[in-house]
C-alpha cells in the first residue's frame, strides 16, 4: 500500500516545518492579504501557525510576509492584516 505525500511548509513566525494543512495560508490578492481557507487560491503563498505567538512572532518581523510573498507592501497593511488575525484568534479562545 502506498503512503501519501503531504506537503511541507514552514510557518513564517516561528519557522517549524509542518504539513500543509497544519498551517494557515496567507495570499496577496486584487491588493490585499487574504486568509486562503480552501488552499485553491492561485499564486504565491506564505504560511503560519495558528497560534497566538507565532502570530505575533511574525508582526516582530518587519517585511517578512511581504517578502515570502514576493510583493511590495506597506508595513501598515501587513501589520493591520496581522493584528487582525491576532483579534480573531483570542476571540475564539
Amino acid at each position: 500500500m502506498k503512503v501519501k505525500h503531504v506537503p511541507v511548509r514552514s510557518c513564517l513566525g516561528c519557522g517549524q516545518k509542518k504539513g500543509k494543512g497544519e498551517l494557515m495560508r496567507i495570499v496577496y490578492k486584487d491588493g490585499g492579504l487574504v486568509m486562503d481557507d480552501g488552499g485553491k487560491l492561485p499564486g504565491r503563498a506564505g504560511y503560519l501557525c495558528p497560534q497566538e505567538g507565532c502570530i505575533d512572532s511574525l508582526l516582530k518581523k518587519k517585511g517578512r510576509l511581504s517578502h515570502a510573498l514576493r510583493v511590495s507592501l506597506r508595513h501598515e497593511a501587513e501589520e493591520g492584516f496581522l493584528r487582525g488575525l491576532l483579534t480573531e484568534r483570542e476571540g475564539e479562545e
